[in-house]
């Protein structure tokens, strides 16, 4: 056991351990043994706090929406532009790809957890924000949907290393002329 936990929360020390162990080898394959390893407790810490694998993984999902949310946000009140939003999307997954990887996973966490509810609810009203209102006869805002669906492709494309090397050293700008060229709501 290493020294490391020292501060008296070990529930965010087990989500921080739990963040660094995803962004090594993604959510699938993390374990609670080693998480606990990695913070310096003992291997029943996690369990205790979070009750299994799922549950830490939705802590973290929880985590991760929430600051997705204040990222979208601020981009929103920043610019009022829907694009800076999309932008601000494909620069959470980026720089935070531990997140990004667990909270679109829903087979690996506890969907009726009330936080992760309350978290996802709360980053899906800051995306659809400037997407315009929904038409009475639809059944989902076709416009926010459709961006949600470009913005969330090319930042799993930009993460799996699939773009040429002019889009992966400034995906912002790539995705800007995209959105310029791309018109929703037709």
């Amino acid at each position: 056991m290493t020294d490391r936990y020292h501060h008296g929360d070990l529930r965010r020390a087990l989500i921080g351990a739990a963040v660094e162990a995803i962004a090594e080898s993604g959510p699938s394959a993390l374990s609670l043994r080693a998480v606990a390893k990695r913070a310096g407790v003992s291997h029943a810490a996690p369990a205790h706090h979070f009750g299994d694998k799922a549950g830490l993984l939705t802590a973290v999902a929880a985590e991760g929406y929430d600051r997705f949310a204040d990222a979208l946000e601020r981009a929103w009140e920043a610019t009022g532009d829907f694009v800076e939003v999309g932008v601000a999307y494909v620069r959470f997954a980026i720089d935070n790809k531990a997140y990004f990887e667990t909270m679109f996973r829903p087979e690996l966490l506890h969907e009726d957890d009330p936080d992760l509810q309350r978290a996802e609810a709360r980053s899906n009203a800051a995306l659809v924000r400037g997407a315009g209102e929904q038409r009475p006869d639809a059944a989902f805002n076709a416009e926010a949907l459709g961006a949600w669906s470009l913005v969330h492709g090319f930042a799993g494309l930009f993460l799996g290393g699939n773009f040429p090397p002019a889009v992966q050293a400034d995906p912002e700008a790539a995705l800007r002329e995209i959105a310029r060229r791309v018109r929703f709501g037709e």
